[in-house]
């Protein structure tokens, strides 16, 4: 006997039924978050468990099961699950049209239609004051709460964007060959002639001059 097709009031679910018994997820078409139903043991199974030579058709079926159970993942199209369960005796498929229909009496209790755009939400993705979807009505509190915050970031960024973080000065220096006149590197000697690049400082105005000049070039003083 063939299973047939298992038509659900949303066809966002999975069926994560084994050969052991029935368990059914149903998802929220906006957060895709699932509710899992109760698992219903199947009697027809149990009975089986006490048939000689059932062990090799219940291994069979368990791998089976094993190979297609994918838990959280959504099943579309009541084909994909006939394959599934092409193996299993009549009995167990009538078990499992009826835990079906109980699956989804139970699940449509955790979930909402909405009027506009017909899709299936959680208590989350309702907003019951509206009687419509966040997604066609928003709730009010949340947007207001969302505006805030980024407005709130939005000013921060502005702020920071006016305010002074560096101090200092930039500016390049480039030190000059008293000797040659040429670029004299950062060392203590000139890259080009050798030259020593140290510098005396004058004992009257301060200011510093080159070891190769015997008079102070702001002052005039002489140095040592």
């Amino acid at each position: 006997m063939a299973e047939g097709k298992l038509i659900g009031f949303t066809d966002n679910f999975a069926d994560n039924s084994t050969e052991a018994g029935f368990q059914f997820t149903f998802f929220c078409d906006i957060c895709r978050e699932g509710y899992k139903t109760r698992f219903v043991e199947s009697k027809s199974y149990k009975k089986r468990k006490f048939i000689k030579g059932i062990g090799g058709i219940v291994g069979a079926a368990s791998r089976l099961a094993g190979k297609y159970d994918i838990g959280y993942g959504v099943e579309r199209g009541s084909d994909v699950l006939s394959e599934r369960f092409s193996g299993m005796s009549p009995e167990w498929h009538k078990e499992h049209e009826k835990a079906f229909e109980e699956a989804q009496n139970e699940a449509k209790g955790h979930f909402s239609r909405c009027p506009r755009c017909k899709k299936w939400v959680c208590e989350n993705d309702w907003n019951e004051q509206e009687g419509l979807c966040v997604e066609d009505a928003p709730r009010v509190s949340v947007e207001v709460a969302a505006a805030r915050a980024e407005k709130m970031v939005a000013d921060v960024k502005e702020k920071a964007l006016e305010t002074q973080v560096f101090t200092g000065e930039i500016e390049s220096k480039q030190t000059i060959c008293p000797q040659c006149g040429k670029p004299a590197g950062e060392g203590k000697f000139c890259t080009n002639c050798g030259a020593s690049l140290s510098l005396v400082k004058c004992p009257k105005c301060g200011a510093k001059n080159p070891t190769s000049v015997r008079f102070c070039g702001e002052c005039g003083t002489r140095l040592e």
